[in-house]
């Protein structure tokens, strides 16, 4: 098989997205290697874990040097997810049903990333009605957000005081585990799925901050499947190429969009990729899929005009409000 320049545009453009968000690798790497270029699901999921293992590290340097990675967070998680996600690879070759299996995990999958999804609009909603600013920049070292890198004595880049979450390494460990043996049967989920119970346990960490902190705990999470992968022999060192060929600057690319960019427009693109992976884990084919985000971001963009256009008005009458006339001033 020659190299498919195709295929590695395909992986650049998916790149992008799971550098933006933290998720999407595999449940669109998987299934758009399965659906436009013909590889078989086995072939699919040990090739695109092990370009995984190496497009992750790419996304998460670039967030740990913004300092947008709880790396507290990151250890816990691994401590259940890589010996979780070898043994994910045995339990998948001992499965009699894999095909049954991997169905229920896809359908529950769909459920929990829909949840994330409405979780992410509500906690926006939230945002905006008390009077937060979910747009405002969130750049390296001035946001003072939860659980972002610092250095020894606690501070930030900026030298400021950043107030941390409080780890709860019991359900952490947990997610990390399930998150790892659904990785190693299907190479979905080290995105998706951890990612959703991140912002469950943890709703203090702002969006960039979960796709950072995302990101550096799949690097272990994806080796430790990757391997299992290669151990079996089920990988095609063409097709990783072509994926490693684009996902690496396109992962890096989206990485440096999103330690950099506004909240709020990560949460959105996040918000997206969240409905879009949940309906693919539905089994929407490619076009309805295609029609319905489409329709799904042309009404989110109308429902964001009409509110950023009360928000002004509100601000501008609020502020008229307020003027007081210098004849006032002197009484």
């Amino acid at each position: 098989m020659d190299f498919d320049w195709t295929m590695a545009l395909g992986s650049f453009l998916v790149a992008i997205i799971v550098g933006l968000t933290g998720m999407g690798g595999g449940a669109l790497m998987t299934p758009m290697l399965v659906t436009f270029f013909g590889v078989s699901p086995l072939a699919a999921v040990s090739s695109d874990l092990v370009a995984a293992a190496v497009m992750k590290p790419v996304g998460s340097a670039v967030h740990y040097r913004q300092g947008t990675i709880d790396m507290r967070l990151v250890g816990w998680l691994c401590v259940g997810s890589v010996p979780a996600a070898f043994s994910g690879v045995l339990l998948a070759r001992a499965l009699g049903h894999g095909g049954e299996v991997e169905e229920i995990i896809s359908k529950a999958m769909g459920v929990a990333l829909m949840i994330a999804a409405a979780g992410l609009v509500f906690r926006g909603y939230l945002s905006r009605r008390a009077g937060g600013t979910p747009d405002a920049p969130s750049s390296p070292g001035t946001t003072g957000d939860d659980g972002r890198a610092t250095d020894k004595g606690g501070r930030g880049k900026d030298g400021r005081t950043a107030p941390r979450v409080k780890v709860r390494p019991v359900p952490t460990v947990v997610v990390g585990a399930i998150g790892g043996l659904v990785v190693g049967v299907t190479s979905v989920g080290s995105g998706s799925l951890i990612i959703v119970a991140l912002l469950a346990l943890y709703p203090a960490l702002k969006a960039n901050q979960l796709v950072g902190t995302d990101l550096l705990q799949a690097v272990p999470l994806v080796f430790a499947a990757a391997i299992g992968h290669l151990l079996f022999g089920d990988f095609r060192m063409e097709v990783t190429t072509a994926l490693l060929v684009g996902s690496v600057p396109g992962v890096y690319l989206g990485s440096r969009i999103s330690s950099r960019a506004p909240g709020g427009i990560i949460r959105r693109i996040l918000t997206i990729v969240l409905v879009a992976s949940s309906l693919k884990m539905f089994g929407l084919g490619a076009v309805p899929l295609a029609w319905t985000m489409t329709a799904l971001i042309a009404v989110s963009a109308a429902v964001w005009l009409v509110l950023r256009h009360r928000t002004a008005r509100a601000l501008r009458a609020s502020a008229d409000t307020v003027k007081v006339s210098p004849d006032e001033l002197v009484r």
